[in-house]
């Protein structure tokens, strides 16, 4: 039997991808920004909530802040106004009076309320590597070499791309240019009916659960008359055959916070919470949608909350910075409200917007420097703005 006592230690370096996953290590190519120009002030500094209030006052009405519904508390807090990445688009393209536009969001919200606004106004991300994990799923040179095997299979002209607003400005310039239109979770179907007038197929990007559920539960289509192409696949993993059949090609991306809930989450809390109502995003996996009671954009969730009545029960399957808020919005009127799941799911990607990132933006533009500006190039602009006015004219 080996000795352990007398052993010596084995001489092993750690590999980077290693310390990368331990949190020692940063990867600069997919954490963008995580380095500040400047030193953010402490988590645990009992001075923070007084310190966003007072820079938010000296900038006054220069300074606009967007609060995402997935954003924890303390950044909500200060937020103008709340509401989904559209909505919030709208609301600052809506207030032109205001220099800066901070979006407590995610890197392809900034570039929609940048494509939107006015030039004279400036876009800011508290955080540059509070990204988006589905719109990464679909990168424009992965979409380009789509749309060359659809044309070698001799389909493309046949297809109208839709793109949720859940991608990069890339990805909607690319959909303007290609005729297609943007959507929300609240209007895919408008767009999918307006597509199917335009064409005879849909490249539906990036979220393959959204737009199979649209087309399934919304248009009475089948799950045969959808195809899933896989990107890091030859052809996208599909025949010639497939894709001339196919009414439906679904891009293979999906949210890491919806696609958790499982139909096993559904059963579960059935069983758990008798009469319980289940409220899900369309964003989930097409069995825990076909499972719940009713299927919603984040609007609709808490509409429907808003109009329940006193002393029911809902689980949601959404992301749980909002649940949590909504559980003690609406505990007054004996709603019961709980998490679809039982394991813990925010955003991560989200949650990289805090108060000590905010804290430091303010500051900053208080202090006369511009940081974390999110720019779209002129022709993106374009051509996506196209995409996005194609869906503003839907009926």
């Amino acid at each position: 039997m080996r000795d352990v006592t007398t052993a010596q230690p084995l001489d092993v370096q750690p590999t980077p991808l290693a310390l990368l996953l331990l949190g020692r290590e940063a990867d600069p190519k997919s954490e963008r920004g995580v380095e500040c120009p400047g030193d953010l002030p402490s988590p645990s500094d009992p001075d923070l909530v007084a310190r966003a209030r007072a820079a938010k006052e000296k900038l006054g009405d220069k300074v606009f802040i967007l609060g995402h519904h997935y954003q924890r508390d303390e950044v909500i807090e200060f937020a103008d106004v709340t509401g989904d990445s559209f909505k919030l688009a709208k609301d600052a393209a809506a207030k032109p009076e205001a220099e800066y536009i901070v979006f407590c969001g995610v890197h392809f919200m900034a570039e929609s309320a940048d494509i939107l606004t006015s030039d004279d106004q400036k876009v800011v991300l508290p955080d540059l590597a509070a990204g988006c994990s589905m719109a990464d799923m679909a990168t424009a040179e992965q979409v380009a070499e789509c749309w060359d095997v659809l044309t070698e299979a001799g389909v493309a002209e046949q297809v109208v791309p839709v793109s949720y607003m859940n991608s990069s400005a890339d990805i909607k310039a690319f959909t303007g240019k290609h005729g297609g239109t943007i959507c929300t979770s609240s209007n895919a179907k408008k767009a999918l009916e307006w597509a199917f007038e335009q064409g005879e197929k849909v490249l539906f990007l990036p979220d393959q659960h959204l737009g199979r559920n649209t087309a399934v539960r919304d248009m009475g289509m089948s799950l045969e008359d959808c195809v899933l192409y896989n990107p890091h696949k030859p052809n996208g993993g599909l025949t010639a055959e497939e894709l001339r059949n196919a009414k439906m090609i679904l891009w293979r991306g999906h949210c890491s916070v919806h696609g958790r809930f499982s139909l096993d989450s559904v059963n579960d809390v059935r069983e758990r919470i008798p009469g319980v109502n289940v409220l899900v995003h369309p964003e989930c996996r097409h069995e825990v949608v076909a499972a719940a009671d009713y299927v919603g954009s984040t609007e609709y969730i808490i509409k429907a909350l808003e109009a329940a009545p006193r002393g029911s029960k809902w689980a949601i399957g959404t992301e749980l910075n909002l649940v949590r808020r909504l559980a003690n919005r609406f505990a007054a009127e004996d709603k019961e409200i709980v998490f679809l799941d039982k394991t813990v799911c925010f955003c991560s990607t989200m949650n990289r917007i805090d108060l000590p990132h905010l804290v430091w933006t303010l500051e900053s533009l208080a202090d006369g420097k511009l940081v974390n500006q999110i720019q779209v190039d002129a022709e993106t602009e374009s051509f996506a703005k196209l995409a996005l006015e194609r869906m503003l004219a839907l009926p």
